[in-house]
């Protein structure tokens, strides 16, 4: 169960403390049997993400490389408590898939739950947005129950991340309640690698699968472990690339 068809947060060396290009990580996503891979390179905002030019010709490149269908997106960084991302809000909007994340570099400090949660659910009302990423961090604890079901309502997915627990340690019980409270919700999540080389994304999820398995969690509802699901995902997000790749899921 939840064996992943494609990997929606991953990183080129255009963040450059990532190591490969878009064709190296493509090519590795299609030799593991992956259908499609997410490019989802760091907001401008971090200290060493690419230029705002960089997501405006991305959307230039063919919908496949190296064989498989890359989804070209950004992970935006979050940069107040009024939810605020960094990058033009038209310009998200024309992008294939739209992380929002929380930074320390961007959005430096601890945040109150009170806070944490005003954020998401802010967060939650930006159409721009499909997934929230690596929210479980301990620092920025906020109520999992309510901002779940406003990410159900919203059509938001939340990501369980497999680098958490190297690049954010101490944050396994939040995360599993935050499963927990996407499970009693309905809410959609994706296991994710966050990759900064072909080397992470294929070490996988395993840590994640199992957690799952543990929680008995609805398969129905991870949107990365068919091609349906995914297809079905990008229709709700009104994503236009969902016509031109859809048949390859």
């Amino acid at each position: 169960m939840y064996e992943i068809i494609a990997d929606l947060h991953t990183h080129t060396l255009v963040s450059n403390h990532a190591f490969n290009t878009i064709t190296e990580m493509a090519a590795k996503a299609k030799a593991m049997g992956y259908r499609a891979i997410a490019v989802t390179d760091h907001g401008c905002a971090m200290p060493d993400s690419p230029h705002r030019w960089y997501f405006y010709n991305l959307r230039r490149l063919p919908d496949v490389l190296e064989g498989i269908p890359v989804l070209k997106g950004i992970e935006a960084n979050v940069l107040d408590l009024a939810g605020g991302l960094d990058l033009e809000q038209e310009k998200l909007a024309g992008l294939d898939w739209v992380i929002a994340s929380i930074h320390g570099d961007c959005l430096p400090g601890s945040l109150t739950e009170d806070e944490a949660t005003g954020l998401w659910l802010k967060i939650a009302e930006n159409p721009a947005v499909d997934m929230i990423g690596h929210s479980e961090q301990m620092q920025h604890r906020y109520d999992y129950d309510a901002v779940t079901r406003a990410f159900a309502k919203r059509n938001k997915v939340v990501e369980l991340n497999g680098n958490s627990a190297v690049v954010r340690p101490g944050g396994s019980g939040n995360m599993r309640q935050l499963a927990l409270a996407c499970k009693k919700n309905g809410c959609r999540i994706a296991l994710n690698t966050d990759a900064h080389s072909i080397y992470h994304l294929e070490a996988g999820v395993a840590p994640l699968q199992n957690l799952l398995r543990e929680i008995h969690f609805p398969e129905e509802l991870v949107i990365n472990t068919s091609g349906e699901r995914l297809r079905e995902e990008l229709k709700r997000h009104g994503k236009k690339v969902v016509e031109r790749i859809g048949g390859l899921l």
